[in-house]
């Protein structure tokens, strides 16, 4: 089936109604593309593992004591702040591991960086749902897509914050060291034939310094053609859907992990609710455990890095994180939804009452995990 895309015709002075939007399908990416960007994508993939391994180790005297990684607070707020400055969770989440088998940070470091890689993955939604509302008119109409991205933060928040400080401790008590996740010696030796000369080639060319940053941003293109091979989710196929059943909760949140699970980034299915609160499809009410169970498959893509690494510490950070969020999760929609749908619509409301509230509400966003890495 050919993907389809809503584009909305503009007409200068007035907003145009759902009936005005026009649905315009696209000839689908050909099968024979779509292995090949797998395959470039996963030669990126696993070439950036490498260089970001090999920098992790190139900057330990650079790092070690440093204000970035002197204790496992300011490593938590790196992660956070590195999320919102590059609009996304997942490189900063693998850099967190590559860090780690390159012995930049410890375990405990990794794990606190991994959390807040997560932590400021949402603040993209934000920034989507701001340049969504300038396009509306109204104040009400301009509300709804910036609250999307506060309960995406929120919930988030709600979710990793206490589940991290169990796991933290599981991670620490060693519950999880008996627990290894070895690469295949026939998978290893395949991608060091196919791929490891790209590692080999840029460490004899480019200063040790610059291999890190040059392998996240290969990791950004790997991402990015891992989005051409992956089925393109748009948001008329939940506009179509009838009944209420995107009014429970159980239903809400196994949409939101499979949607995370077929895009791999938490981002893209987290900024799908932006327009179809806005148009008025969903309550932002009902948003909450799409949100909840999305930030809980968007740890996939890291525990493949994880393995690939071959690094058994590695994997170990990333199962004490979705294991604890994933147990503290279940628990606050089984047992605390109506107090937690009432807190986040609490604050949201509050937060986009103002435009001064809500510059006040960024800041904070940004001025937290500057702190942290102060501490």
């Amino acid at each position: 089936m050919a993907d389809e895309r809503a584009v909305v015709a503009h007409v200068p002075g007035r907003e145009l109604p759902s009936e005005d939007v026009v649905v315009v399908a696209e000839a689908p990416t050909p099968l024979a593309l779509r292995a090949v960007f797998l395959l470039f994508g996963l030669g990126l993939f696993v070439t950036a593992l490498g260089l970001m391994k090999a920098g992790a180790a190139a900057l330990v005297p650079t790092l070690e004591g440093s204000v970035f990684t002197d204790n496992a607070w300011s490593t938590l707020g790196l992660g956070w702040l590195g999320a919102c400055v590059v609009l996304s969770g997942s490189p900063v989440a693998a850099s967190s591991l590559a860090l780690l088998d390159g012995g930049a940070i410890s375990r405990t470091q990794s794990f606190t960086m991994l959390t807040g890689s997560r932590l400021g993955a949402a603040f993209v939604v934000l920034v989507v749902g701001v340049i969504f509302a300038v396009r509306r008119r109204g104040t009400s109409g301009r509300r709804a897509p910036i609250s999307i991205g506060i309960l995406s933060l929120l919930m988030t928040a709600g979710a990793y914050l206490p589940g991290a400080v169990v796991g933290y401790a599981l991670l620490q008590r060693g519950v999880y060291d008996g627990f290894d996740v070895g690469t295949s010696p026939a998978l290893t030796s395949v991608t060091d034939a196919l791929f490891g000369w790209a590692v080999d080639l840029m460490t004899a060319l480019v200063p040790g310094w610059m291999l890190f940053p040059l392998g996240v941003a290969v990791l950004l293109a790997g991402f990015r053609l891992f989005d051409k091979v992956l089925p393109t989710i748009g948001s008329h196929q939940l506009e179509d859907r009838a009944d209420a059943w995107y009014t429970r909760k159980w239903p809400m949140f196994l949409l939101g992990c499979g949607v995370t699970l077929l895009t791999l980034s938490v981002s893209v299915s987290l900024t799908l609710l932006v327009p179809l609160v806005a148009k008025g499809y969903l309550r932002r009410a009902n948003t909450l455990p799409y949100i909840a169970g999305a930030n809980i498959t968007t740890l996939v893509d890291t525990l493949v890095a994880a393995v690939l690494l071959g690094n058994q510490d590695a994997v170990r950070v990333v199962l004490a994180v979705t294991v604890a969020v994933t147990a503290w999760t279940l628990c606050l929609l089984a047992f605390a939804y109506p107090l937690l749908r009432r807190l986040c619509l609490a604050v949201a409301g509050s937060a986009v009452r103002s435009p001064s509230r809500l510059a006040a509400f960024t800041a904070v966003l940004l001025m937290v995990p500057l702190a942290l890495i102060a501490v």
